[in-house]
């Protein structure tokens, strides 16, 4: 999105804002009759409570649907419940089978099983095939609205059965070859369509080598693939080879918003699906699990801390300085960690190179301790004019970088093979590792060397 296009949503936001509240609906219906359903839904996840429903009653009937598709889990949940079942049905009319697959499982069983009657045979048995599918795989994500040809029939035959179609599907860039039993066999791009030669086959101009994608492979597994064959379009077969339909480029860059999204608020202990405009309660209650095992982790560290009570009391520079080490050390396990899970995310990082990684990342919290160890020394000494305790806290804080860079490559490893999400759980383990032994280290050498 360009900087100009973001201004110009923020300010349509703004405006449609004001128009609520200064009750001018006749302008609010206006600026909505400008957007397109994923700008409405855009629109509905930025507004509080009170002005979301006033919006929501003046969104076009017709547009129901799409925007329900466009919007985050938490809020559709929300919309859906305060609409009635006969809206429920109008709003999934006209939607696209893998819309509606990503729809139906939100609505309630009567809406449903409704929505399916309403359907002929063909396109239930389409959307009962996409919903056999998980969400966050290829089948969940591929759209069976796709054109499909064989191979022994001549371009000009292929060209003139394009011609009787009003319009295309969306994102086609290339024609599906199957044979007489709909096993893939590869593509035709369009291009290559156009420039040959009409008593041409299609068998002699389709491309053989191209990748289909299993529909059980993992949405995240998807994404990559099409980075890097820079795909706008793929297909996507069964277990036998037979096609059930494409996924387009669209669908794609919805997955890696949803796994960066997953990324920044699993370090947080949020749901990439949170509404920001929320009801107080529920959102306190999602937030107060994380909450509570952080304070768990604090008291393990003030724990550790109260060993040293008579240090402490014998020494009160130590209190002062405490936090600086247990601070580095988080802030470099951080750094470490943050790469590695994005090394993951990638399929950068695994057992191959683990070991290399680990040493280099040991290599760099060595350099940085000895660095600002020189400088915190420095700093503890002219603070304090005691040499002995700049050397304590050098040492104290070159332990804990050490730590935390092999704690940053190997929790979220660990956390990996345990099946765990290393977004959601590394942030509390690397932080308590880091504090416990930041300050265990500081006053242990305290008090071996300094009281």
């Amino acid at each position: 999105m360009s900087e100009n296009t973001a201004e110009n949503i923020i300010s349509v936001e703004e405006a449609f804002s004001e128009a609520l509240r200064n009750k001018a609906y006749g302008k609010a219906l206006q600026l909505l009759a400008d957007m397109n359903s994923a700008e409405v839904a855009h629109l509905l996840e930025s507004l509080p409570a009170d002005e979301r429903d006033l919006a929501w009653d003046l969104v076009r009937t017709k547009l129901e649907g799409d925007v329900l598709v466009h919007v985050n889990d938490n809020l559709r949940a929300e919309l859906i419940r305060k609409m009635e079942p006969h809206e429920l049905v109008a709003a999934t009319t006209g939607l696209e089978t893998d819309d509606l697959a990503d729809l139906l499982p939100d609505m309630p069983d009567e809406v449903f099983n409704k929505v399916l009657r309403s359907m002929d045979e063909q396109n239930r048995l389409r959307l009962e095939s996409a919903l056999s599918y998980p969400e966050d795989s290829a089948g969940g994500l591929m759209n069976m609205d796709t054109i499909t040809v064989r191979a022994d029939i001549t371009v000009d035959v292929v060209l003139r059965y394009l011609r009787r179609h009003r319009e295309l599907p969306e994102q086609t860039d290339t024609l599906m070859v199957v044979d007489r039993e709909g096993r893939f066999m590869g593509v035709v791009p369009l291009t290559t369509l156009l420039t040959s030669p009409p008593e041409a086959t299609i068998g002699e101009i389709m491309k053989r080598d191209v990748e289909a994608i299993p529909a059980d492979m993992p949405a995240h597994e998807v994404a990559k693939l099409f980075e890097l064959h820079d795909w706008v379009s793929a297909p996507v077969v069964d277990d036998k080879g037979f096609l059930l339909g494409r996924i387009t480029i669209d669908d794609v860059v919805d997955v890696i918003r949803e796994e960066g999204e997953h990324s920044l608020m699993s370090m947080a202990g949020l749901h990439e699906e949170e509404d920001l405009f929320a009801p107080v309660l529920p959102s306190a209650r999602r937030r107060a699990l994380w909450l509570g095992i952080n304070l768990m982790t604090a008291f393990l560290a003030s724990w550790v801390i109260g060993l040293f009570d008579d240090t402490i009391q014998k020494l009160v520079a130590l209190a002062v300085l405490m936090p600086i080490v247990a601070s580095m050390g988080g802030i470099a396990g951080s750094q470490t960690m943050t790469l590695v899970i994005r090394g993951l995310a990638l399929d950068q990082v695994g057992d191959h190179n683990a070991r290399k990684l680990l040493v280099k990342e040991a290599t760099v919290g060595l350099l940085n301790s000895l660095m600002w160890g020189l400088v915190i020394a420095l700093v503890a000494w002219w603070w304090f004019n005691d040499t002995g305790l700049g050397a304590v806290i050098a040492a104290a804080m070159t332990i804990n970088l050490l730590v935390a860079a092999a704690a940053g490559v190997l929790i979220p490893l660990l956390l990996r093979k345990l099946g765990a999400d290393p977004a959601l759980a590394g942030g509390v383990v690397l932080t308590t590792i880091t504090d416990v032994v930041g300050f265990f280290s500081f006053l242990g050498l305290a008090t071996l060397f300094l009281v």
